[in-house]
């Protein structure tokens, strides 16, 4: 498990697999709101707890795609399925390094972008802490929606219609968090909301997505 931890996180530092795509997505969608709706400081601040998490989200759902594909374009995912590790920790750790590759760097550039967005000051620590809890849901949910695809030609948009409804309660549940304590109000309740769904997901969807996997490469 950790060779291959090793081996992702090496090759989506050199391919690009997300690590600076990630980011550099996330920014654009910050930097582009204004424009959109407005320069109101007071609009700005109001919505900006959603506008972050949303740009958190999408950006983690950009190089999901790739997660499972190149491995089994080139038979490497066939390898992996006859080696000692099961599938559902091929599964666990590719979503592991996914997260570190694009969720970590979105959860540590948050704060930054929410200057841009004029984010209350009251409202950074539960955003970076909302996002911590939150992002390792999204980058597993993914990894399932990978395997769910894997094998089929063009499959991101399929996997997007597939993972977005997925995605909505952690969305919901970390924005209203980051909104909440923005306005001064206790943010415990979505942050147990946002806890809860992380582990549910963690101990339920890598074997899932290894059951699906094993469909798929029969």
């Amino acid at each position: 498990m950790r060779a291959l931890f090793v081996r992702d996180l090496t090759l989506a530092l050199r391919a690009g697999g997300g690590f600076g795509l990630g980011l550099a997505f996330f920014l654009i969608v910050v930097v582009l709101v204004p424009f959109s709706v407005g320069p109101a400081p007071d609009l700005l601040a109001r919505i900006a707890p959603g506008v972050l998490w949303l740009g958190a989200l999408l950006a983690c759902l950009l190089s999901l795609d790739r997660l499972l594909a190149v491995d089994f374009e080139d038979g490497a995912l066939d390898l992996l399925a006859t080696s000692p590790l099961p599938l559902e920790g091929v599964v666990a750790v590719k979503a592991a390094a996914h997260w570190v590759t694009t969720g970590l760097p979105l959860v540590l550039a948050a704060p930054v972008l929410g200057v841009l967005l004029n984010l209350a000051p009251e409202g950074y620590r539960v955003l970076v802490i909302s996002l911590a809890l939150g992002t390792p849901a999204l980058s597993m949910i993914g990894a399932f929606g990978a395997a769910l695809t894997v094998g089929i030609k063009r499959g991101g948009l399929l996997m997007s219609l597939l993972v977005l409804p997925l995605y909505v309660p952690t969305l919901i549940f970390g924005a209203e968090a980051a909104r909440r304590a923005a306005e001064g109000l206790d943010a415990t309740t979505p942050l147990l909301f946002v806890a809860g769904i992380t582990a549910g997901v963690l101990a339920l969807m890598p074997f899932a997505a290894g059951a699906v996997l094993r469909v798929n490469l029969r």
